[in-house]
């Protein structure tokens, strides 16, 4: 359909929808960029166009006809949706890569070291989605993925990888209520309670390592970021993933209670998908990532 011969000028619709807006031909000269003249030239021109009067002249002040007012607000309808869709377009040409990470380490170690990462990377865009179920990268809209847990990923391309180390963690005020780095039965023990065990009980951590505390947990959480809250504000103590709560121990809000460590027999991994198309930008995010992981 040639729309050319049944649509008016744009610029005089563009010209037209912005003097209804302001009710006034000089502030839509202004808004334009163009004399008050030339307003008036392309609504007169339109209105010759349609046969029909679009504004009534009045002393100094225009009033919209009806049929001006069922036009206007098609038009600022129909340039809204352009607006939008050039700003759609717009994004989709520039460099947006999207990481995917558990709840736990989006809070404690990615989002910490995203600052260095802008700066160094000015013209990448991070989009971060925080979920505990794990993601499918066969399923599109991620573009790097970190995993805890152990290969062959089907859906994955493993860019790099780093182990980590279970301890007991408390903050340095319940330390130094409790007089002991030692753990005792007498222990106020806080635990993550969900169904993925990769999130290992205080039950699995004395068979492992072959204590015989009687470890009953006296506060449960289904997110390990509350779990670690709960330990840093002196509600007791907490298994503590190393690689996660590395910076608490650094700044002093979190102390380990044993100098033993229990190693974890899975690692975390920066993930690429194995199917779906991969970005130069997501690329070199997760070499950044790999990189930052292992230092």
């Amino acid at each position: 359909m040639n729309f050319r011969r049944r649509i008016p000028s744009l610029t005089a619709l563009m010209t037209l929808e912005a003097a209804l807006r302001h009710r006034s031909f000089t502030a839509a000269a202004v808004e334009l960029g163009v004399t008050q003249a030339a307003v008036s030239r392309q609504i007169a021109v339109l209105e010759e166009e349609l046969g029909l009067p679009m504004f009534v002249r009045k002393h100094r002040a225009i009033e919209p006809t009806p049929g001006c007012l069922t036009l206007g607000t098609t038009l600022a309808q129909c340039f809204a949706s352009i607006a939008d869709t050039v700003d759609a377009v717009r994004s989709s040409e520039q460099d947006v890569v999207t990481i995917g990470a558990t709840v736990a380490f989006s809070s404690f170690w990615l989002l910490p070291r995203l600052a260095e990462f802008r700066r160094e990377n000015p013209g990448v865009q991070i989009r971060v989605i925080s979920q505990d179920a794990r993601i499918d990268l066969d399923a599109g809209g991620v573009d790097i993925a970190i995993r805890y847990g152990r290969p062959p990923f089907a859906d994955a391309k493993i860019v790099g990888s780093k182990e980590d180390a279970i301890v007991p963690v408390c903050s340095p005020e319940y330390l130094w209520r409790r007089h002991s780095t030692e753990l005792s039965d007498a222990d106020e023990f806080i635990e993550t309670d969900v169904h993925d065990r990769s999130w290992l009980s205080w039950a699995q951590w004395n068979e492992e390592t072959g204590r015989r505390l009687r470890a009953k947990p006296h506060l449960r959480f289904n997110h390990y970021t509350e779990a670690i809250a709960a330990a840093r504000a002196g509600q007791g103590v907490a298994l503590g993933w190393r690689l996660l709560v590395q910076t608490f121990l650094e700044d002093g809000t979190l102390v380990a209670l044993e100098e033993a460590e229990m190693p974890t027999e899975e690692r975390y991994y920066v993930l690429l998908p194995a199917r779906t198309r991969r970005t130069s930008s997501a690329e070199h995010a997760a070499d950044w990532l790999a990189t930052a992981l292992t230092r």
